[in-house]
């Protein structure tokens, strides 16, 4: 062992008071980096996952937008066949689920070259009180998932303005 190791610690009086402070930090910086560092390139199934844990895994992109007579969904799901994908609407949620599996394998005369890649997500999104959920439409085409869900008039919540008190009027 070096004599580095066997020495005592001593405290540096050489460090300033920011120093002190800002070290923590950087070593929780330095370790969040190194931990996705060594995060992996490639998901795994979420087949057992507690459902908490799979909503921290990543998930597809969403873009949402509202009309007056309905909500609708775009999900990109590149590579994801449509029987791949499953939608559903459980207890006021709308449930999106899929799985790509791709594999691919190449073969030359001095090489040969295989390539797995799996990974599941899910996302789960909260259905506005007005949807109607017996009549929600999905088609996928080009890697987009597009969901309508018709807005039921009878069922809109209203709105109305809620006074601040305290508050100067302008």
């Amino acid at each position: 062992m070096s004599d580095l190791m066997l020495s005592e610690k001593k405290p540096r009086q050489d460090v300033g008071f920011v120093e002190q402070f800002m070290e923590p930090l950087v070593r929780l910086r330095n370790e969040v980096d190194r931990v996705f560092d060594d995060f992996p390139m490639h998901w795994p199934t979420l087949g057992g996952l507690p459902s908490r844990i799979a909503a921290l895994l990543p998930s597809p992109a969403i873009d949402m937008t509202e009309t007056d007579r309905a909500y609708k969904i775009s999900v990109e799901v590149p590579g994801i066949a449509a029987s791949e994908i499953e939608v559903e609407a459980e207890r006021g949620l709308l449930v999106i689920k899929g799985e790509k599996r791709d594999e691919r394998e190449e073969r030359e005369r001095d090489f040969a070259r295989s390539e797995r890649s799996y990974g599941a997500f899910e996302r789960r999104i909260t259905l506005p009180r007005d949807a109607e959920v017996d009549a929600i439409e999905a088609k996928a085409s080009d890697g987009v998932l597009k969901i309508t869900i018709p807005r039921d008039r009878k069922n809109t919540p209203e709105r109305r303005k809620i006074e601040i008190k305290g508050a100067k009027k302008s």
